[in-house]
């Protein structure tokens, strides 16, 4: 993802770093599609609390305990499995 620093909003970047943003989180899509076998992925711009841009990519599957709802504050959060991390950043990040 371009990093702005002053950057809150996609409509902040110009068009190229839009495009580039866009590639991006079709890439970890892709990947996490792969990776998890989900039945979905959910794309969201939120920044009310951090008023910076950044994109939740979220791998959501019709048994997940939020399914169809939104993913926040339904469960604790948990940290990852370190072996499972590793194997998801290097698909993510070959």
């Amino acid at each position: 993802m371009p990093r702005r620093h002053l950057a809150v909003e996609i409509t902040d970047l110009d068009m190229i770093e839009q495009a580039q943003l866009m590639s991006e989180i079709a890439h970890t899509g892709r990947v996490l599609k792969a990776h998890t076998g989900c039945d979905k992925i959910n794309v969201a711009a939120l920044g009310n609390v951090v008023s910076q841009l950044h994109v939740h990519i979220i791998a959501r599957s019709r048994g997940d305990a939020a399914w169809p709802r939104p993913v926040w504050n339904v469960v604790p959060p948990r940290d990852y499995d370190k072996a499972a991390l590793d194997k998801l950043l290097k698909a993510l990040f070959p």
